[in-house]
């Protein structure tokens, strides 16, 4: 990644020693929700000497050579007994190949394998950033010997083991557009699953605000609703458009992959999230690093913003809040959201670059007991 390598070669030549046994829920390049697994497979695969990807489902991939990839089963409609089976199966089998293990959000296959882990003499890292505490993440934490995570009110447990590392963003693909679109209407976009955590009401709430008051908005949203509850949901915010009078001011674009959202973003105005998970959304740094101004009410983003908490943040599901904000962004000149564009970028390059956020996760497991 350029430049940024300088930041961790002295590190790197220590760490690529590694090998490293990855726990994740799905690898597919594509994937709207965790294609972004993808690029930090192929970023740990730079730092260490062997990868090994444990996933639930395997889709799309193109990773390294030093990069294996086993699947429990999911693609091919395999039941939880046979996922077990299959768990422990390579996790034994493979246990000459790894030395240390990195899970990713869930804890399940700490509280699976940590026992065993330990037992082997290998190094568990449980990334987990959520608001949410439950009752088995008390025991993951028990067994494993990191705990990292992006903000501190992204784990709520408190713990010695706790390691804030930020949030891994390839900022070499999310990058600000060399050109934007000709003459458009004032852009909003919203990214993210559709569930009721996300919001939704508070922006499309907003956006009626504006309309009455004759501000010329647009508004996007990005995402699929992957449950039976969630297709409630949304069938719910489409009704929601339809009485507001708005359905020409508010589309629904539905899931986009993780590898083709970046030009939704590059051509946006202004990027809003009204998330409630208190987690920091990655989606609003993908967004930030793109040069996007954004809004949110996630009290995650209190840790990141800095200086510009007070401008960018409205109260939670405070919908007029929200619009007034809306309003004041739309009333800036284009070079004033420019240069507001680029000082959020430079946090994400900061803070949370994927190069910089692999090399802490694998330095932490040096100062794990």
């Amino acid at each position: 990644m350029g430049c940024m390598r300088s930041w961790v070669q002295i590190p790197l030549a220590r760490f690529h020693i590694m090998k490293l046994l990855i726990l994740t829920q799905k690898i597919d390049r594509r994937d709207d929700v965790l294609g972004f697994m993808h690029r930090w497979v192929q970023e740990f695969a730079a730092q260490a000497e062997q990868v090994t990807v444990l996933c639930l489902y395997q889709g799309e991939s193109s990773l390294p050579p030093n990069v294996r990839v086993f699947s429990l089963g999911k693609e091919r409609g395999a039941s939880r007994i046979q996922y077990l089976k299959n768990f422990f199966q390579v996790i034994w089998r493979e246990r000459g190949t790894y030395d240390s293990v990195f899970v990713h959000m869930n804890y399940e296959y700490v509280v699976l394998g940590g026992l065993l882990w330990r037992v082997l003499g290998k190094k568990i890292a449980l990334w987990y950033a959520h608001g949410s505490v439950p009752l088995l993440l008390h025991l993951a934490t028990a067994l494993a010997h990191r705990v990292l995570t992006s903000t501190v009110s992204g784990f709520r447990i408190l713990s010695s083991k706790k390691v804030v590392v930020g949030q891994g963003i390839d900022t070499d693909f999310f990058k600000p557009a060399s050109t934007k679109f000709g003459e458009k209407k004032f852009s909003l976009v919203s990214v993210g699953r559709i569930s009721p955590i996300k919001n939704y009401e508070t922006v499309i709430d907003a956006v009626k605000i504006l309309e009455e008051k004759n501000v010329d908005v647009q508004l996007t949203i990005v995402g699929g609703a992957g449950l039976a509850a969630q297709e409630g949901y949304a069938h719910a915010l489409v009704e929601r458009v339809a009485a507001a009078g708005l359905p020409h001011t508010i589309s629904f674009a539905g899931s986009r992959s993780n590898t083709d959202i970046v030009q939704t973003l590059q051509q946006a105005d202004l990027f809003v999230n009204t998330s409630l998970t208190g987690s920091l959304d990655k989606a609003v740094l993908e967004a930030m690093a793109c040069g996007v101004p954004i809004l949110t009410c996630n009290e995650a983003l209190i840790e990141v913003l800095g200086p510009y908490t007070e401008q960018l943040m409205f109260p939670v599901q405070d919908s007029a809040a929200l619009a007034d904000k809306i309003f004041e962004m739309q009333r800036k000149t284009v070079s004033e959201r420019t240069a507001l564009g680029e000082k959020l970028r430079e946090i994400v390059v900061r803070d949370h670059n994927l190069t910089r956020f692999v090399a802490k996760i694998i330095s932490s497991y040096g100062t794990a007991a």
